[in-house]
């Protein structure tokens, strides 16, 4: 079984690309995303491929430009309906870090994006494919590409603010504040704070 090929990319199809391998020419089945990245004709290419088997077709390759897009083709492949087609269509909507966080947080419209899925189809790659290894810390890169969620402000910022929008500067809204959660307590809701906090600022 072929693993990898490293030669002459002779040319580039619609669908494959031809590799000369020392006088060999390999036919090899690509997705668009991977054919879009190939060099030119003449220069030296590098393909992690997948070696497939079919009676009707025989042997066929697909490549791949990293060993991640691999292992999720052949995973993609594990899910019943999902053949090779349809695995280098997903790919070519979500490579393998997005296709992890789109299973992560089953979204099955991104999924559903490629060629020939369906919303059905969609839901089961999103379900069937949860703690499989997609991608190499893909679901920690997406979570940690969404912004953090703003603290909630508290009562005593909330009752600045009030005082600022007032027309009291903020080093005196702050200060008349201070005074009331003294007097009031940590636990004091804002219009409390507020009430207290323009008394003090009117002595």
């Amino acid at each position: 079984m072929i693993g990898r090929l490293m030669g002459v990319l002779a040319e580039v199809g619609e669908e494959d690309a031809l590799v000369d391998c020392a006088g060999v020419g390999y036919v090899v089945r690509c997705g668009s995303r991977t054919l879009a990245r190939m060099p030119a004709p003449g220069d030296e290419v590098l393909l992690h491929v997948e070696t497939q088997w079919s009676q009707e077709q025989g042997p066929r390759l697909y490549g791949f430009s990293t060993r991640e897009e691999r292992r999720a083709f052949v995973l993609l492949q594990s899910i019943q309906g999902v053949g090779p087609k349809a695995a280098l269509a997903v790919l070519d909507v979500l490579p393998p870090p997005e296709l992890a966080a789109a299973v992560a947080r089953e979204d099955k419209a991104a999924i559903g994006r490629a060629n020939g899925i369906g919303p059905k189809l969609a839901l089961r790659i999103a379900v069937e494919l949860k703690d499989k290894p997609i991608s190499d810390g893909p679901v920690a890169a997406f979570h940690a590409s969404i912004p953090a969620a703003a603290p909630k402000p508290s009562n005593a910022g909330e009752a600045v603010a009030g005082l600022m929008a007032l027309g009291i500067a903020e080093p005196h809204a702050r200060r008349a504040v201070d005074q009331a959660l003294i007097r009031l307590g940590d636990d004091a809701e804002v219009p409390a704070l507020v009430k207290a906090a323009l008394q003090e600022h009117g002595r």
